[in-house]
């Protein structure tokens, strides 16, 4: 278009502004209605990941104390079943002294005819109460050894050498006895080998024509002192076996022990939460279960920055959305940015930097949106510019011709019946003020040019005047004084110098 672009600022009337104040007033009440609304679905969310927690706590706690209480039950069990085997062992060892005395009672009652019979039924009486006892887990050594000994009293005579008898068949028959007693019994009972030793040496050194008194009197007490020994050996032997017993089962109760506090650690381990309630059994499960914890942490502050960008990530894609149709790009790009940087951090797995940055997000919304609600107004005010000043110049004659949308502004253009075009952009300055420009071609009062005294374009200037008065009077809008580059001051006008002569515009 020929000639100096044409100003006017636009101003509205009362009745506009209330309307654009009320317009204000709702999208401010919309507004903070969504920011409420999103308020509330993130404590909905915080609260079921809060329930989510207590019941996973709550599920591993309950796990935790299960296989505890079985990890005690097979506890429980194996020693159950070690003390039933050393029960067993017991009664098993106990069966066999008790059978070495049912067997020692029949020898008595075999070659000593003239003993006692009421001593011998007493003995039998308690032995079988004995074997009544037997398993009862109370020991019976000392019970059967002591009858062990009244047999032995009542067997010494028979063990006197006879006529036909030599004493070294007696002899013989005691060595005999004490080897049977085995080697190991002179390191368990070395004060009753010692004895037994010297007790068969002095009935060695009676053995003789003479010393036949002496040496009868000696069996008994040879007699009693073997079967002390080898009493004494065996409750040796049974007293190592329950001893190895006792072993195994300290063993066994350690290394279930040590498999116990694996399984607590591993159970620890996948349940960090719960784990955090209890006392560290040692300081491998503590630093597994701190570990585990500060995963669980990161997993939690991930899954409420997943579930805070899924309150805001449709708003802000809106968001970003509109301010590039209210030619607003930086605006979009800020946004557009905020959310790609919490996207990138879930991505990531950076729990920290995304809760900060979902955090920056949801702070950057309300603020983009109050923007855009400012965009929106200055939008619908230009729409209604534009439509009343296509309606005011039509109604001066203009035909509309074409209008289009560039940027932040709207570009109409008409043409009056003489051919001359003019080309109008509504736009609106930084501070928010409307502003019509025109640029008009083939008009006689406009030059290609301002002359050096000042443009004067009369009759262009009183046409765009009316048009201006009837938008005031119809609309609401008051545009100001039409202005432009060499414009002269008001009173001064006059006619173009060489008008007709230069091309017009």
């Amino acid at each position: 278009m020929s000639g100096s672009p044409k100003y006017s600022t636009v101003s509205v009337a009362s009745a506009y502004a209330r309307r654009e104040a009320q317009r204000r007033a709702q999208r401010e009440a919309e507004r903070r209605s969504r920011q409420e609304q999103r308020a509330r679905e993130r404590a909905e969310l915080a609260a079921r990941r809060a329930r989510e927690r207590t019941e996973r706590r709550e599920r591993a706690q309950a796990d935790i104390e299960r296989r505890r209480r079985e990890a005690a039950d097979r506890r429980a069990a194996e020693q159950e079943a070690h003390a039933s085997r050393v029960r067993e062992e017991q009664a098993a060892a106990d069966s066999r002294r008790l059978d070495e005395v049912n067997d020692l009672l029949v020898r008595v009652r075999t070659v000593e005819p003239d003993a006692p019979a009421a001593e011998l039924a007493a003995i039998e009486e308690r032995l079988v109460q004995l074997r009544g006892e037997v398993g009862s887990g109370e020991p019976l050594g000392g019970a059967v050894e002591e009858l062990r000994g009244r047999l032995v009293l009542l067997s010494s005579r028979g063990d006197a050498p006879q006529p036909d008898a030599g004493y070294d068949a007696v002899l013989a028959r005691f060595e005999q006895q004490l080897a049977a007693v085995g080697p190991d019994a002179a390191l368990h009972d070395p004060e009753g080998r010692r004895h037994c030793t010297e007790l068969l040496d002095r009935l060695r050194a009676a053995a003789g024509s003479g010393a036949a008194t002496r040496f009868a009197a000696l069996l008994g007490t040879v007699e009693h002192a073997l079967t002390r020994h080898a009493g004494t050996a065996q409750r040796h032997a049974d007293q190592e076996r329950l001893r190895a017993a006792e072993e195994r089962r300290r063993s066994e109760e350690h290394a279930a022990a040590r498999a116990a506090a694996d399984q607590v650690a591993e159970e620890a381990a996948e349940a960090a939460e719960a784990a955090q309630a209890e006392d560290a059994e040692d300081a491998e499960e503590a630093g597994d279960a701190e570990e585990m914890a500060v995963h669980e942490r990161r997993a939690a502050a991930l899954v409420e920055a997943a579930d805070r960008l899924g309150v805001v990530r449709t708003s802000a894609e809106a968001v970003a959305a509109e301010a590039r149709e209210l030619a607003d790009p930086d605006l979009a790009v800020r946004v557009e940015r905020a959310l790609h940087t919490v996207t990138g951090a879930l991505g990531a797995q950076a729990a920290e930097d995304a809760l900060e940055a979902v955090g920056a997000l949801e702070r950057l919304l309300p603020e983009a949106e109050a923007r855009l609600d400012e965009l929106q107004l200055a939008f619908t005010r230009r729409s209604d510019l534009a439509e009343a000043l296509q309606d005011a110049m039509c109604g001066e004659g203009f035909t509309f011709t074409e209008g289009s949308e560039q940027g932040a502004a709207f570009v109409l253009r008409f043409e009056r019946p003489s051919g001359a075009r003019y080309e109008t952009t509504v736009a609106t300055e930084a501070d928010g003020t409307p502003v019509l420009v025109y640029h008009v071609e083939g008009e006689p009062d406009v030059t290609l040019h301002p002359a050096a005294e000042g443009a004067v374009c009369d009759r262009t200037e009183d046409l765009l005047e009316r048009v201006h008065e009837a938008m005031g009077e119809r609309d609401g809008f008051l545009p100001g004084e039409l202005t432009w580059q060499g414009k002269p001051p008001r009173g001064q006008a006059g006619p173009l110098p060489g008008a007709g002569r230069g091309r017009r515009g």
